[in-house]
């Protein structure tokens, strides 16, 4: 089967480096393994300049629909995908903020959300264009949302696939756990129509047995999520107890499924012509392991990185407790890192006038770097208990991460985000929207890491 991709909420490329295995810049320029035919990409925020797509365009060129016209840089759900090119692999990190852990559980507004909503744009293209493979991205959340309902949403994305005729594999996968560089929880979503040549062949290794519940088929579909399956042979995983797996069959309507379903999907799972069979798993992994320290800059770092002495510390660096319950500490203590990372009591007023004791723990300081690097987020680099601030390797003096150090800990080419295409010209990217682009992407090791049986797959296919 022909490798050919259509890359869906494409970002600064993650899905495409990763499957060409592009590790620098120069990499773009010899051919590629994956040939994207099409691509879309469009940040709605970004009123004057579309930066992610302006990278992407600078490395990778355009794509025409099949009528000739460019249609990469248009919101979504305004592009015909009628008349987007056949492919055979459909790829994309589709918006999770509406599931994201940057916000609470019990905020998020899930599939509901504006961001949630595009999920109906990936069904559409698949209801049109019918790819046989699709890999998705999403944040570990993706299968909780919303806290009102737990696993509608997800439930909800797992019948559209069953009504277009496909099966589904997903993992929560760490990539951490696997060796690399970031403690990162992601969903990945793997699903093949179910008249492919390795539906077939799946459904001879593992044995489908069609009773739903019996013990016989919570073997075979334990051999899938442990032994035989995509994620299994990608990332392995420790020996499964089949017995503990839990197993539901999706309501045959949506609108019903959207209006009572709940279910605890695990990090693992399978779902098969209605019947979704989950076991939470564990990775099993016993090589090297990339850390925070492995990444970081080696040379001279530019002087607007380093936080300035009276920005660390209010008092004693021992310090790592607040409590303004009795008296507010003054507004120049409030603007330092030790009082941002540090734990806290604050006396707060509800909307009904009830004051009550807020409190939170602390979080180190200090980024050090014998452990891979926690999650980027989109707001990296800001006044905030999630930056990390490190110690810079040359001097010793507290830093913010320069955009390298972001890429590299995503597994991107160094200066990946460096230069932009706008307008026929090559822009420099701002230094907060460079560390945006990575707290939006996903890490490219995994891509790779997936690559090698996906390319299997695809050879065998006819």
């Amino acid at each position: 089967m022909e490798k050919t991709v259509c890359e869906l909420f494409a970002g600064v490329g993650g899905f495409r480096c990763g499957l060409n295995s592009i590790r620098i810049i120069e990499d773009t320029e010899r051919p590629e393994k994956w040939k994207t035919v099409w691509f879309n990409q469009w940040e709605p925020i970004d009123k004057k300049i579309q930066w992610a797509y302006g990278c992407y365009l600078e490395k990778f060129g355009t794509c025409m629909d099949i009528n000739g016209k460019d249609t990469t840089n248009v919101d979504i759900s305004l592009v015909d995908k009628r008349t987007v090119p056949d492919h055979n692999l459909l790829v994309g990190g589709f918006p999770c903020q509406d599931y994201s852990v940057a916000s609470t559980l019990s905020t998020s507004k899930g599939i509901e959300g504006k961001k949630g909503v595009l999920w109906w744009d990936i069904r559409d293209m698949l209801e049109i264009k019918g790819t046989p493979f699709v890999i998705l991205e999403n944040v570990d959340r993706l299968i909780k949302s919303p806290a009102r309902q737990r696993g509608r949403d997800f439930a909800v994305i797992l019948a559209c696939f069953r009504d277009l005729g496909y099966t589904v594999e997903w993992r929560i996968i760490n990539a951490a756990e696997y060796g690399y560089q970031q403690r990162r929880r992601r969903t990945f979503i793997f699903a093949y129509r179910n008249d492919t040549i390795y539906a077939e062949h799946i459904a001879q290794a593992v044995g489908y047995n069609e009773i739903f519940g019996d013990e016989a088929c919570k073997e075979s579909m334990g051999k899938l999520l442990c032994k035989d399956g995509f994620f299994a042979k990608s990332f392995a995983v420790d020996d499964c107890d089949y017995k503990k797996i839990r197993m539901v069959k999706l309501p045959e309507s949506i609108g019903k499924l959207s209006n009572s379903f709940s279910f605890s999907f695990e990090n693992s799972g399978v779902m098969k012509d209605g019947a979704v069979y989950t076991l939470r798993t564990n990775s099993a992994y016993d090589g090297t392991q990339i850390t925070l320290g492995d990444v970081m800059d080696e040379g001279d770092v530019a002087p607007e990185f380093f936080i300035p002495k009276e920005r660390l510390y209010y008092t004693s660096p021992n310090v790592i407790h607040s409590d303004e319950t009795q008296t507010r500490l003054s507004e120049a203590a409030h603007k330092t890192w030790q009082y941002v990372k540090g734990a806290k009591k604050l006396m707060r007023k509800a909307k009904n006038g009830h004051e009550y004791i807020y409190s939170e723990g602390p979080v180190p300081m200090i980024d050090e770097y014998d452990k891979p690097a926690r999650t980027i987020l989109t707001s990296e680099g800001s006044f905030s208990r999630t930056t990390h601030i490190v110690r810079d390797k040359q001097t010793g003096e507290i830093r913010l991460l320069t955009p390298s150090e972001t890429e590299r800990i995503q597994g991107f080419p160094q200066d990946w985000t460096r230069e932009c295409l706008v307008n026929d010209e090559i822009i420099e990217m701002p230094v907060h929207k460079r560390r945006f682009m990575m707290g939006n992407a996903l890490v490219v090791n995994i891509i790779q890491q997936m690559e090698d049986q996906l390319s299997k797959i695809f050879d065998a296919e006819q």
